[in-house]
């Protein structure tokens, strides 16, 4: 069988907007809650559907899919060269548990447009693309967050991918069995020659400076805690004040110099304690143990790393002062990166050919783009969401925001597919 042929462009290829928004629309739908966002948690039913359904447009489309064994699905559109490294694009589906409706779907989701559009116009690039969607990207089921991209990309092994575990104590590789994407193929190992990743922002910085594109030179380093404090139970009203080792009082204190060191360190600088479990939870009883999480963030890892020890001076010194036994664990560090030179020339050309506004910009998130660029080089494509809202229900964005990054996305591949 020949191989297939490059056919020339004779114009500039256009994505199909309404498409685009279109297929945002309808994988919104799966996990849809009443306030207007979505919740997929990884390997949930929930998200079970939103895969299916996203297989379903690739096959339709004429890729082939490859699952492998953490559940990273590829949908692949052959090249001229079938033995040249992909150029790969893609993100997530899985959600915060009041997540918005394209955080991560966006870009799964502007990559098979770009496959359907070079269908439109009967065009086969040189280099094959694939589409990925990347598993437990949010870390919310499974912590720490991008563990199967950073499988791929060989920061986890695959044994420690497979064994994270839920509250409820069920592994990742039970939830990949039990809904039916626990595939055959390597994880990783394979050249990839390029992989752009379009994201909502996330932020407010591009609609505040009114760009329609933003060009992401790196992102934050980030670091996790989970800390754990025990104090001891005891009748709220028998004990007095002097006699009590309550738990949450020094939860309280941890939170008050979480917000401090994250002020301490700015521009730039996160801190954010986003679990709160006391125990037992009864009103009439003084908390005997207390579990919380803390994430620190900032783009100079130098300046990250003194974050760190200042909240493990401050731990010590509220274990001390407080008569509790306080734990602290540090459960991932991912460090401050740089992307691609020439991925963000690209990217930077495409937008200016488009006549849109663009500006250079730093990802205050971690996204699976992070992990890829330490196997192959990345580049991010940034598109405004209104008052800079995420992680929440309420997230928005515009429809021809929405068609613009795709269409620089689009450009973008193009022009890496098509390079010797």
């Amino acid at each position: 069988m020949n191989p297939p042929q490059v056919q020339p462009l004779y114009c500039e290829p256009k994505i199909n907007p309404e498409r685009l928004w279109d297929s945002l629309q309808e994988m919104s739908r799966i996990g849809a809650t009443d306030l207007g966002g979505v919740r997929r948690l990884a390997l949930t039913n929930e998200d079970k559907r939103g895969r299916d359904l996203f297989v379903d447009w690739c096959q339709a489309a004429g890729c082939t899919i490859s699952i492998d064994q953490m559940g990273n699905i590829f949908a692949r559109r052959e090249g001229a060269d079938s033995s040249a490294p992909a150029v790969m694009t893609g993100s997530h589906l899985d959600s915060q548990p009041t997540g918005g409706r394209f955080d991560g779907t966006y870009g799964v989701l502007a990559g098979l447009e770009v496959i359907r559009t070079l269908n439109d116009y009967r065009y086969v690039t040189h280099a094959p693309l694939e589409v990925a969607v990347w598993t437990n990207e949010e870390g919310t089921r499974f912590p720490p967050a991008m563990i199967a991209s950073g499988v791929f990309a060989g920061v986890f092994d695959l044994t420690y991918g497979l064994s994270r575990t839920d509250r409820d104590g069920l592994t990742l590789a039970q939830e990949l069995r039990r809904i039916g994407y626990a595939g055959p193929r390597e994880v990783g190992g394979r050249r990839v020659r390029a992989y752009i990743e379009a994201h909502i922002e996330q932020g407010p910085i591009l609609e505040a400076e009114r760009r329609t594109i933003g060009i992401v030179s790196g992102a934050q380093g980030q670091r996790w805690y989970e800390i754990s404090l025990t104090g001891q139970e005891a009748h709220a009203g028998p004990t007095p004040m002097t006699y009590r080792r309550d738990a949450l009082v020094g939860a309280a204190r941890i939170v008050q110099q979480v917000n401090r060191i994250g002020q301490s360190y700015l521009p730039g600088a996160c801190a954010t304690v986003g679990v709160l479990e006391v125990y037992p939870g009864s009103r009439n009883t003084i908390p005997g143990r207390v579990f919380l999480t803390v994430d620190l963030r900032h783009p100079e890892e130098e300046t990250l790393a003194k974050m760190d020890l200042e909240l493990r001076d401050c731990v010590d010194e509220i274990a001390n002062a407080s008569g509790l036994t306080i734990s602290l664990e540090q459960i991932w560090h991912s460090p401050a990166i740089r992307f691609d030179p020439t991925c963000m020339r690209v990217i930077s050309n495409a937008a200016a050919r488009l006549g849109l506004t663009r500006m250079s910009i730093v990802s205050g998130a971690g996204h699976d783009a992070c992990y890829l660029s330490r196997v192959a080089p990345t580049g991010m494509i940034f598109i405004p969401c209104e008052r800079g809202i995420s992680h929440n229900e309420a997230e928005s964005i515009r429809a021809e925001d929405a068609a613009a990054g795709g269409q620089v996305l689009l450009m973008a591949l193009l022009e890496l597919a098509e390079r010797g």
